[in-house]
């Protein structure tokens, strides 16, 4: 059965398309990610115990009560790496994690931007509903049963699960352009504009070319824009893709 989709207009008039993650693609992403972090928690811990107590039999034996820096610097951070692993990674890498990369999917608004770092983080905090009575059954069971396959993280923040394999080049982020600071989606926008620019009548291109080089280029006051010509227009758009190094 094809995955579910959601189709967004673009404003050059080109549908993209959104394939939404199912729940298998979801686990998969969430298991790899469950491991990643209980190493890397099981980890701190294990050093830690060995480096405060000596070794970490001395912890479960009991024989000595570990001291407030044990419990500052070995369980806190242990806690800390395993609660707070998603929301971290998510904010950073833009909403992916090492897990969502290996499953081949990431997390977009419903209009596919990157999320912001609120919503990312409300994604995170009803986590607590979505892993209620235990392994994430609420969460798998809204993923399971609504249309496009969110649980109720995704719903307060607003978010979707898609898949993203390097072949569907069709999504919003699908550039990484070498200008850093360029907004993923606005790279992609501009990308399709350069790529139908002959195709577009002269007033179209110029409207939405100097739309979206405001978006790009805040120094550019409105009568600078106005002034450029659509050649002026269109190499200003390809430097912004293409800068020179």
């Amino acid at each position: 059965m094809a995955a579910p989709q959601v189709i967004l207009q673009s404003i050059t008039g080109v549908d993209v398309e959104l394939r939404i993650a199912g729940v298998g693609s979801r686990s998969f992403a969430f298991v790899i990610d469950w491991h990643i972090r209980a190493v890397l928690a099981f980890t701190w811990w294990a050093i830690g115990s060995l480096v405060s107590l000596g070794d970490i039999a001395t912890f479960f034996a009991g024989e000595e009560a570990p001291g407030p820096g044990y419990f500052l610097w070995v369980l806190l951070p242990t806690a800390g790496i395993y609660l707070f692993y998603h929301p971290i990674l998510e904010v950073l890498m833009r909403g992916s994690t090492p897990g969502k990369r290996m499953a081949g999917v990431r997390i977009v608004t419903r209009t596919g931007d990157i999320p912001s770092m609120g919503a990312l983080l409300i994604r995170n905090v009803f986590r607590l509903i979505d892993s209620l009575p235990f392994a994430y059954l609420v969460g798998l069971a809204t993923a399971l049963f609504t249309e496009q396959h969110v649980r109720f993280g995704d719903i307060a923040a607003g978010t979707l699960l898609i898949l993203d394999s390097k072949e569907h080049d069709t999504s919003f982020a699908r550039l990484t352009p070498p200008n850093r600071s360029l907004d993923p989606r606005a790279a992609d926008l501009i990308h399709e504009l350069l790529e139908r620019w002959t195709a577009l009548d002269e007033k179209t291109r110029g409207e939405i070319g100097r739309s979206l080089l405001a978006r790009a280029d805040r120094s550019m006051s409105p009568e600078q824009l106005a002034q450029l010509s659509t050649v002026e227009l269109r190499t200003r758009l390809q430097t912004l893709l293409n800068p020179t190094p």
